[in-house]
């Protein structure tokens, strides 16, 4: 119970923010931490075309804006930008939120999967809250598009500035990009424009 009620707790700037009933988006309950947690990176054409990138931790999508997306080049540091903790069933959302809503635009699930932790040190594995609280946690991605490891590293003397580096690892590919070459929603196989048409 005690995790639950710090999950709702988490959830309360999401809240705060959002009309639910009008923008569409989940309200989210207390979630629950499974076996193998989920991760998803939501293409957000809002004020400005950015990536959401989220990792499912105690129980809330731990979030961050990724405004040229992830690359599979370990030489690219990607700026993340933290954001608020979403809810667990927020993975599945993709849709039109309405002009005049917080974060109004259209969001496709560009790429979604599971991933484990890997943020090891000298007396064995971080748990990932206290790494992400720490400023630098390493991932293990199991995505459709996105696979291997990825650094999430605080930028110094930065409070929401973080950097999303990929880990020089077999799924290292600096001949890929797939921001630009796979578009499509991995969920429905549409792209922005036909979420837009059909979800207005």
């Amino acid at each position: 119970m005690a995790k639950n009620n710090r999950s709702e707790e988490k959830l309360a700037e999401y809240r705060a923010k959002r009309d639910v009933a009008r923008s569409g988006e989940p309200e989210g309950g207390a979630g629950q931490d499974g076996d193998a947690p989920c991760f998803v990176i939501q293409k957000h054409d809002a004020s400005n075309l950015h990536y959401d990138f989220r990792l499912e931790v105690d129980g809330v999508l731990k979030s961050w804006a990724v405004p040229k997306g992830p690359s599979t080049d370990p030489r690219d540091k990607r700026l993340a930008i933290a954001t608020e903790d979403h809810p667990l069933d927020y993975a599945g959302f993709e849709g039109v939120i309405p002009e005049g809503e917080y974060g109004a635009g259209t969001v496709l699930i560009w790429d979604h999967g599971t991933f484990e932790n890997i943020t090891w040190k000298e007396d064995g594995l971080r748990p990932l809250s206290a790494a992400l609280k720490a400023g630098h946690a390493l991932v293990w991605l199991h995505g459709e598009k996105i696979c291997g490891g990825y650094a999430l590293q605080r930028i110094d003397g930065e409070e929401d500035q973080w950097l999303l580096v990929k880990m020089d690892d077999e799924a290292a590919d600096a001949r890929r990009n797939p921001v630009s070459t796979e578009p499509l929603s991995v969920a429905s196989g549409r792209d922005l424009n036909e979420i837009a048409e059909g979800d207005q």
